[in-house]
């Protein structure tokens, strides 16, 4: 069986979470928007996981708002607000190196007649209030920087990008993805107006997230059809994943503090044998990085990729980049925006530990990667960048 490192890309469903998850597949299945007792029990059930949720993340329950996952929640709060105030203005301000579901977003925007700034990170990938002021504009609407970075792992300082956003009246949304179930997040802390989580990025199902919106915080709907969710997403809701979701997340934050301790026990166990194979360097925040986040450039080979295949075959799965573009030969959007060249930038490795990984792992995958490492560098295959 193979070793798992690639927890930032999906993790395993909790044992939990899927007990919780199953009386709602084939006993409690009833369309929650029936008004008979059997769609009234899965109403209740919706609405008791919105005040967990809720609670979860400091927000109110009429504050949350259910989605396929994080993909849909980042498309719905940038469209959304976009579309309610473009007699405003349509003037958007995001980052360099956000995850794609906000940059092809943004993209569809810019083809409907909207104008973008794409602010550029330091090197370790943070965002000053300086530079948001900066760019600020009488006709900007939305201003959408994500909290935590899907490739090298960078936690950025929202709370203070919020306060600049808010002396000028300006919604502010955060892709929340890699930071919830991981990082304390308390949305009325921060002051954001929307948020987005994903399920399966905390041993919750796949196909399944939430949207936070504040209060009075302009947002149009996306999809139409029955009203489902106060009218604002229209879809039966997916109960037996939105259970699992709750269960998941509820799990995770009661235990996030000894799961950050020993995440960050092995995170520093693998940075620093990692480090010590010659031609290595790390990415992203040496210090205010994800816990259990580990993210490498990789000198004199042609691709990660190849690197990837070996650990592979030798049964480690780590990750070349995000998810969404592990398989592909181009270089990594994010660390071009951190300033790193092409060649650099698709020289790019994630190693991304969960609770289920142990030290024998790590060292067993550390002498796994010095070896993938030294033969590809041996055997020199043709590169693509």
């Amino acid at each position: 069986m193979a070793i798992y490192m690639d927890h930032s890309a999906t993790t395993a469903l909790s044992e939990h979470a899927l007990q919780e998850m199953m009386p709602y597949f084939h006993e409690e299945y009833g369309n929650p928007s029936a008004i008979y007792g059997y769609g009234q029990t899965g109403k209740n059930t919706l609405e008791k996981c919105r005040q967990r949720i809720a609670g979860c993340i400091g927000a109110l329950p009429t504050e949350i708002f259910f989605t396929s996952g994080g993909t849909e929640s980042d498309n719905w709060a940038i469209k959304g607000v976009c579309r309610r105030r473009k007699d405003r203005g349509k003037h958007i301000i995001s980052t360099a190196m956000e995850h794609n579901a906000v940059l092809r977003t943004l993209q569809q925007m810019e083809e409907d007649g909207f104008e973008v700034t794409y602010l550029i990170p330091d090197h370790n990938g943070h965002i000053t209030p300086e530079q948001l002021e900066e760019a600020i504009r009488p006709d900007t609407v939305l201003v959408s920087i994500m909290m935590a970075n899907n490739v090298v792992g960078t936690v950025l300082d929202i709370k203070e990008l919020v306060k600049t956003a808010r002396r000028h009246h300006i919604p502010f949304h955060t892709d929340a993805v890699q930071a919830v179930g991981h990082i304390p997040v308390n949305a009325h802390d921060l002051g954001v107006d929307f948020l987005s989580l994903s399920a399966h990025k905390f041993n919750g199902p796949k196909g399944v997230g939430a949207l936070y919106c504040r209060l009075s915080s302009p947002l149009q709907p996306l999809l139409a059809g029955g009203g489902q969710e106060k009218g604002m997403r229209s879809g039966t809701e997916n109960i037996p994943g939105i259970v699992g979701m709750t269960t998941a997340l509820e799990d995770a934050v009661t235990s996030m503090k000894s799961n950050t301790e020993y995440l960050k026990g092995l995170q520093e166990r693998m940075i620093s044998g990692v480090l010590a194979i010659p031609g290595v360097r790390l990415t992203g925040d040496p210090e205010n990085r994800l816990p259990g986040f580990c993210s490498f450039v990789v000198e004199g080979i042609p691709h990660s990729v190849y690197v990837v295949n070996e650990m592979n075959e030798r049964g480690v799965c780590v990750s070349s980049g995000s998810a969404c573009s592990a398989a592909s030969r181009e270089a990594s959007h994010v660390l071009v925006a951190l300033g790193y060249g092409k060649s650099e930038a698709g020289s790019s490795i994630r190693i991304t530990l969960g609770t289920d990984n142990t030290q024998e792992d790590v060292d067993y995958a550390l002498r796994a990667l010095r070896d993938s490492i030294h033969k590809v560098r041996s055997e020199k295959p043709a590169g693509l960048i």
